[in-house]
C-alpha cells in the first residue's frame, strides 16, 4: 500500500513538471510570434547557453566605462560608492544578418542571448537600476556585433594609506573579471585604451579631486585557472582647505591663546590657571572630534594626529611653565634668607681664620725669644756666633706644617657650594624672568616645528 502511494506521488510530480515545461515552451513560442521576422530567423536554433565561437577559440569582449558619479568615499569603511555605465561589445557569428542598420532591442530580450558573466571583483554590494524598467540596452549590428550596456551602482573596497591624512593621495581601482570563463574561452580588452573611461573630467567631489586615471589589462590567477581581468586605476587627492579651517586653524589659535598667560602677573593665580585648564580641555575636545570621521581601530599615525599632539604639548607646556614660575616665586624669599645665612657663615669663617693666623704668629714670636733668654754652654769647638737680629743671619726657619686633608675637603665643598649657589640664583633670583623667556622661546619653537611639519608632509 505504501509502495503504491509513493508511486502515485512520483507520477503526479512528473506530470506537473511536464505540464510546466509545455507551458513554458508555449510562452516562448508566443514571444517568438511577436518578434520581427529578422529576430525570429536569428533566434531559430540559437542556444544562449553556448558562447560564440564555441569550437573556434576564445571570444573577445571589449569594455568601456562612463563614470556617472562617485557618491561617497568612506575612510571608516575604506570603500567608495559609484554609479557607472558599463558597456560590453563582442561578436556572435550566429547573429549575422543582412542589412546596414543595427537592431535596438528591448532590454528584457537579453534573456534570449548569451552575455558575458562579468563581475566587479572588490564589490561589497551592487544593484542594477530598474526604474522605470531595468536599465539595460541591447543592440545587434549586421556583422553580428552585440552591444550590451548596464547602469550599475556599486560599493567597491579601496585600500587606503592614511599616514599623511589629510594631505594624502589615494589610488583606488575598479576591477572587472569573468566569473566562469577562463582565458581559453573569453578575452577582455579596453576598447579605446585609457580613453575607454570617461566622465572623470567633469566629476565634482566633496573632498577630493581626480588627479590621474589609467587602465590596465591583466589576468587573475586562481586555483581553478587564469581568468581575464581589466583594471581601472584612478588617483584621488584630498582637498586640505576644509581641514585647515576645521582643525589646523583652531588648534593653532588655542596654542596662541595659551601664551596670553605669559603676560599676566604671576600673582593672578585664578586667571592663569583658568586659561591653562580651559585651553587644555578645549584641545582635548578638538582632538576627539577630529577622530570621529576616521576608523576607530586604525594602526596609522596620521599627520593630523601628529599636529594635534604638537599643539597639545605646547598648551600643556604653557600650563607647566606657570606651575614652575609660581613655585619659584614662593621659594624666592626663602632663597634670599638662605643666601644671607650662607654669606654670614662665610664671614664668620674668614674672621676665625684671621684670629687663628694672628695667634699662630704670636706663638712663633714667643718661641723665638725663649732660647735667647736661657744660658748656653761654651762651645767645644770653633763656632761662629751669629746675631739673630743680623740681616745676614742663617738661623733656620721653622718648617711649615703640611696642609691637613680636612682643609682640602672643606675647600672643595665650598667651591661646589658656590657654583651651585650661582646656578640656583640664575633660576630663582628673579622668577619673573621665566615668563620673559617663555614669551620668546614658545613662539619661536612653535614656528620652527610648523616649518618642519609642513615641509615633511607636503614634500616628502
Amino acid at each position: 500500500m505504501a509502495f503504491s502511494v509513493s508511486g502515485g506521488t512520483v507520477f503526479t510530480i512528473l506530470l506537473i513538471s511536464r505540464l510546466l515545461e509545455n507551458s513554458m515552451l508555449n510562452a516562448e513560442v508566443k514571444e517568438g510570434e511577436i518578434l520581427p521576422p529578422t529576430i525570429q530567423r536569428l533566434m531559430k536554433g540559437y542556444n544562449k547557453y553556448l558562447r560564440p565561437f564555441f569550437d573556434n577559440g576564445p571570444v573577445t569582449v571589449g569594455m568601456s566605462l562612463d563614470i556617472a558619479s562617485i557618491d561617497t568615499i568612506s575612510e571608516i569603511n575604506m570603500d567608495y560608492t559609484a554609479t557607472i555605465f558599463l558597456r560590453q561589445r563582442w561578436t556572435d557569428e550566429r547573429l549575422v544578418f543582412e542589412g546596414n542598420k543595427s537592431l535596438s532591442l528591448d532590454g528584457r530580450l537579453v534573456e534570449l542571448l548569451w552575455v558575458p558573466d562579468t563581475f566587479i571583483v572588490d564589490s561589497k554590494k551592487s544593484f542594477l537600476h530598474d526604474i522605470t524598467v531595468e536599465n539595460r540596452l541591447i543592440r545587434i549590428f549586421p556583422n553580428g556585433t552585440v552591444l550590451y550596456a548596464l547602469r550599475i551602482t556599486t560599493t567597491v573596497a579601496c585600500n587606503m594609506d592614511l599616514t599623511k591624512y589629510p594631505m594624502d593621495k589615494q589610488t583606488c581601482t575598479l576591477q572587472l573579471e569573468s566569473w566562469g570563463y577562463n582565458v581559453n574561452d573569453v578575452m577582455f580588452y579596453w576598447t579605446r585604451g585609457n580613453e575607454s573611461v570617461s566622465g572623470l573630467d567633469t566629476l565634482q567631489l566633496a573632498q577630493y579631486t581626480v588627479e590621474d586615471h589609467y587602465t590596465s589589462v591583466s589576468e587573475a590567477v586562481y586555483e581553478t585557472g587564469n581568468y581575464p581581468k581589466l583594471v581601472f586605476h584612478f588617483e584621488l587627492k584630498r582637498s586640505i582647505l576644509y581641514f585647515i579651517l576645521e582643525t589646523y586653524v583652531p588648534s593653532s589659535l588655542l596654542v596662541v591663546l595659551s601664551w596670553v598667560s605669559f603676560w599676566i602677573s604671576l600673582s593672578s593665580v585664578p586667571a592663569r590657571i583658568c586659561i591653562g585648564v580651559t585651553t587644555v580641555l578645549t584641545m582635548t575636545t578638538l582632538m576627539m572630534g577630529a577622530r570621529t570621521s576616521l576608523p576607530n581601530a586604525n594602526c596609522f599615525i596620521k599627520a593630523i594626529d601628529v599636529y594635534l599632539g604638537i599643539c597639545f604639548s605646547f598648551i600643556f607646556g604653557a600650563l607647566i611653565e606657570y606651575a614652575v614660575a609660581h613655585f619659584c616665586t614662593l621659594t624666592h624669599a626663602d632663597a634670599h634668607m638662605l643666601m644671607y645665612t650662607h654669606h654670614m657663615h662665610e664671614f664668620d669663617d674668614e674672621m676665625n681664620g684671621i684670629v687663628t693666623t694672628i695667634s699662630s704668629h704670636a706663638n712663633r714670636v714667643k718661641r723665638r725669644k725663649e732660647p735667647a733668654a736661657t744660658p748656653t754652654p761654651a762651645p767645644t769647638s770653633l763656632e761662629l756666633t751669629v746675631n739673630p737680629s743680623s740681616p745676614s743671619g742663617s738661623e733656620p726657619k721653622p718648617e711649615a706644617s703640611p696642609p691637613e686633608p680636612t682643609n682640602r675637603c672643606l675647600t672643595v665643598l665650598a667651591t661646589i657650594r658656590k657654583v651651585l649657589s650661582y646656578i640656583y640664583c640664575c633660576h630663582v633670583e628673579n622668577p619673573h624672568h621665566i615668563d620673559n623667556y617663555s614669551r620668546v622661546t614658545f613662539p619661536l619653537s612653535f614656528v620652527m616645528v610648523n616649518l618642519l611639519y609642513w615641509t615633511y608632509y607636503l614634500y616628502f
